[in-house]
């Protein structure tokens, strides 16, 4: 245990002039005394309680704990960062860092570019208790040297620094899943074998998330958003990890400026590349994506159905308007059909007409020379023209209606003289009422 040194210190001096009686004052009492319990607790105590029991100095009791947390987090990092470190990555030269794998160097291959910070600074922390010098040295490895350790330093902090990290990730080819071939995406393994490639070049998306490739049941919506996503992909990578190291000042400034122009035409290089390298990949994989034939197999088909259907729309109205055609073509003849046996009805009605007037004439002017022009003896030729002028005025006056109705009347009333002159006078009368004829113009039978 550490010896106690005792420390002389002396108290300040007081103000010239100062006296407790005159310059002390009261500013509040006291309190009453309270008896408590104090029990010895905290982590100190627990250290201090920990060194008794099993007699140890300080230093000991600090190196026999730092051993049991570098164990304990070993313990509770070996589930998910432990990976058995490759005998050949051990020996490699630190001045190398930039051709390392700092994935592999912190054990994160599995992880890589998904692998979170705190990942690696977990990884980081195992590391360092497992290769940091002074714990070497403790081991007795004395002769070690720190080439490992500094490349483990130099991968942490590369791997942590977001802009670094985007450039080693951009030419990560561990990362890299190759495209399969023919023969592996037979068999219905089409999909599942393709899915992992798309999967790891989406790393390089600059839009998130990546549309997945799919399956069989993808539906069509979703296979063209994948291959819009892909003929139209922006990609970030940038190759620089890859560029030439610029030489230092003293160099000169023209040496300078050649070498970040070579490496400047080297990333569009591979820039240019690579995007050919994805377009003949999703080519490739277009030509042979089942589910496309399938959709374009649809799609003529539907383009079948509605160039049918046009088709038979097309025929259809056709059909109708020969049809409406026809029975335009009927209608008009048989309206022409009609209007033509209308015309001979009445023609024929005028016919008849015209020979019943006729025949009611012959019976009007028969009545009168049936009964002597109403004369006892033989009628005078004056007698005669006065009745056939009084005949021919009301026949003139009268429609073939009256005509006909007269006619059978005077048939009615036959030879009989006093009977056929009623009929006449009843007949101008009914004129005379009408306004047809003028009262007293018809002489013979007013």
């Amino acid at each position: 245990m550490a010896s106690v040194k005792p420390v002389n210190a002396s108290l300040p001096s007081l103000p010239e002039g100062w006296t407790g009686e005159k310059d002390f004052k009261v500013v509040g009492a006291l309190s009453a005394a309270t008896q408590r319990n104090i029990e010895p607790v905290g982590p100190h105590f627990l250290a201090h309680a920990r060194r008794k029991r099993h007699h140890r100095t300080f230093s000991e009791d600090e190196r026999i704990q730092a051993q049991q947390n570098v164990k304990k987090t070993e313990d509770e990092e070996d589930d998910d960062i432990s990976e058995p470190e490759d005998p050949m990555m051990l020996t490699r030269e630190a001045k190398d860092w930039k051709a390392q794998d700092h994935y592999a160097v912190l054990g994160l291959t599995r992880y890589r570019w998904r692998a979170t910070p705190e990942q690696i600074k977990r990884a980081h922390r195992k590391k360092v208790l497992r290769h940091h010098p002074d714990k070497k040295a403790a081991q007795g490895q004395e002769n070690e040297n720190d080439n490992f350790f500094k490349c483990i330093q130099k991968a942490t902090e590369l791997l942590l620094d977001p802009v670094r990290r985007k450039q080693f990730d951009s030419v990560d080819e561990n990362a890299d899943v190759d495209p399969p071939s023919k023969k592996q995406t037979q068999n219905g393994k089409f999909y599942k074998a393709w899915g992992p490639v798309f999967e790891a070049e989406g790393r390089f998306s600059t839009k998130q998330p990546v549309p997945q490739f799919g399956d069989d049941n993808s539906t069509q919506p979703e296979v063209e958003e994948f291959y819009n996503f892909w003929y139209n992909f922006d990609s970030w990578r940038s190759f620089e990890y890859l560029d030439e190291d610029i030489p230092d000042d003293g160099e000169g400034r023209d040496q300078k400026r050649h070498t970040e122009k070579k490496n400047a035409n080297a990333r569009r290089k591979r820039k240019v590349e690579d995007n050919t390298r994805l377009r003949e990949m999703l080519d490739e994989v277009l030509a042979a994506d089942e589910r496309i034939k399938k959709f374009r197999q649809q799609a003529r088909a539907g383009k079948d159905a509605k160039r049918k259907a046009k088709e038979e729309e097309a025929q259809r109205l056709k059909d109708e308007k020969e049809r409406a055609k026809a029975e335009e073509e009927q209608r008009k003849k048989d309206a022409e059909e009609a209007a033509k046996n209308e015309r001979e009805k009445n023609k024929k009605a005028k016919e008849a007409a015209k020979n019943a007037a006729k025949k009611n004439k012959r019976v009007v002017k028969g009545s009168v020379k049936d009964v002597n022009y109403f004369a006892d003896g033989e009628a005078s030729a004056a007698q005669v023209d006065s009745v056939l002028n009084d005949v021919d005025l009301i026949m003139g006056k009268i429609d073939v209606d009256e005509l006909a109705d007269l006619a059978q009347k005077l048939t009615i009333a036959g030879k009989d003289g006093a009977a056929v002159k009623a009929a006449y006078t009843a007949q101008a009368k009914s004129l005379v009422d009408a306004g047809k004829l003028k009262d007293g113009e018809a002489k013979f039978f007013a």
